[in-house]
């Protein structure tokens, strides 16, 4: 989030200057590692926690939306490809398809149902549904062995023109290129405390290595901290997150040591959430590419830590508990029970138990064929609410800014990094309004359908769709 802001700012304003402060000693080594994240391009074309079933109806409005956004990330991705910003497209992004899986029959009757929505949407080109064993078979193979078909009904449903994204690698990228047009990047250096002085923040920061503190004063400050953002927020005084809390979940992977399995597997595959299991530990069987090295993970599996980072402290969530958010830490308990369930389960498996849920997925898999890794960090928000529920378990990206414009941060999680140039595109809309008349011809031209719905405009749709599909490589 933080170097895609960066680089709009550097286009919009290039005489404005910049300066990134990371807690770690290099880039995209928490939340956006490749390692961390499932890298999938959120375009909700597999993502069966965007398509819900609402009074016997397929509801397409959070699938529609979250597209929409992602297609701002291809066009945003692709203008930086044209400027030089980014290199090689394939560095951190590839062409992997997309797939919703379904075991028994209701979900294959959702399945198919949710086609039916999807398949008339512009938003939505290629979409198939596959209920025929051989079919499924044939493009399922490592799904497919020793999987007894004739015992449940299986399928899927998806398009061939889905994404793998390495954050990593596109983070990375975008720093490079702001550290050549002059912006400093201080790495090994946190930020301890906001403060408001006159018109500007006080920023203090900690060299990590040192202990030496030093100050920065800013007309505007972005948080983009991970799990450590609603706290800074906090200490910064933002009104707007008053009441707020934070709830970490970690995970871990399951990631194939075969090469023969991982040659054999080439798509992403979503399934359904468990009962009680937060959206982002939706399973998914996923084909990876990092560094020109194709993976093969499975997972996520749920667990629990009071970190809020990966690299974070064991206090922070015990020193994130204020007065003003006990209600809504209290709200949540007495709501979420099913949440709690889940997780003292998922931290009470072990590698067995784990394997035992993958063979849902890869019904013949041998234990010598799969190592745990641990995934990235994860804080839900917790937002506050009236009387009696007090507070709300959100799931999903939100932008947070005080009133006048002059600071603002980033809560939650999935989709999170796909969508960051709409997420910042928001960003922009809301803290620098007086400037948008000058930079409309510029948002325009990194972003053509800006202001504009693609889900009701077929033929920008499609000149969008051929623009990021040669600029960033995918029809090759």
């Amino acid at each position: 989030m933080s170097a895609t802001l960066g680089a709009m700012l550097r286009e919009l304003e290039p005489s404005w200057s910049q300066m990134i402060f990371e807690r770690l000693d290099g880039p995209a080594q928490e939340s956006s590692s490749p390692w961390n994240n499932a890298g999938t391009g959120h375009s909700a074309l597999c993502e069966l926690n965007y398509t819900p079933e609402k009074n016997g109806k397929i509801d397409l409005s959070k699938a529609v939306a979250i597209n929409e956004k992602f297609q701002v990330s291809r066009q945003f991705w692709s203008h930086q490809v044209d400027n030089g910003v980014l290199a090689d497209p394939r560095d951190f992004i590839n062409p992997v398809p997309h797939l919703a899986f379904a075991q028994g029959d209701d979900q294959v009757d959702y399945l198919r149902r949710r086609y039916e929505a999807l398949a008339g949407n512009v938003l939505f080109p290629g979409m198939e549904f596959v209920d025929d064993d051989a079919a499924f078979a044939e493009k399922l193979p490592v799904m497919s062995k020793g999987r007894d078909f004739a015992a449940e009904k299986v399928a899927y449903s998806g398009t061939e023109i889905g994404t793998d994204v390495n954050f990593g690698s596109l983070t990375k990228q975008f720093l490079t290129a702001a550290k050549a047009s002059g912006t400093e990047v201080r790495y090994g250096h946190e930020v301890k405390n906001l403060t408001k002085e006159g018109g500007k923040w006080k920023v203090t920061v900690k060299n990590v290595h040192t202990g030496d503190t030093s100050v920065v004063k800013a007309k505007f400050v972005f948080v983009g901290a991970g799990g450590y953002a609603l706290d800074l927020l906090r200490k910064a005084g933002v009104p707007e997150v008053r009441g707020y809390a934070g709830f970490p979940v970690s995970g871990m992977w399951l990631r194939c040591t075969n090469e023969e399995l991982i040659e054999q597997h080439a798509a992403k595959v979503y399934g359904k959430a468990k009962v009680g299991a937060p959206p982002m530990s939706v399973p998914h069987l996923d084909t990876r590419v990092i560094d020109g090295e194709k993976g093969l993970l499975f997972g996520p599996y749920g667990g629990w830590t009071p970190k809020f980072l990966k690299e974070g402290s064991y206090l922070d969530l015990f020193k994130s508990i204020r007065p003003d958010n006990i209600p809504s830490y209290l709200g949540v308990a007495a709501q979420e029970f099913a949440l709690t369930k889940y997780l003292v389960q998922e931290v009470a498996k072990d590698f067995d138990d784990r394997l035992v849920d993958l063979k849902d997925y890869v019904p013949s898999a041998q234990p010598e064929d799969w190592e745990t890794i641990v995934a990235g960090q994860r804080v839900q928000v917790i937002k506050p609410t009236a009387a009696p529920r007090f507070g709300s378990l959100e799931f999903g990206t939100a932008l947070v800014n005080s009133i006048d414009g002059s600071i603002a941060g980033l809560l939650g999680a999935s989709p999170g990094a796909s969508i960051a140039p709409a997420a910042m595109v928001e960003l922009l809309e809301r803290c620098f309004g007086e400037n948008l008349i000058d930079w409309s011809p510029k948002l325009h031209e990194m972003i053509p359908s800006y202001g504009k719905k693609l889900v009701d405009d077929e033929q920008l749709f499609n000149e969008m769709w051929d623009y990021t599909q040669k600029t960033l490589k995918l029809d090759q």
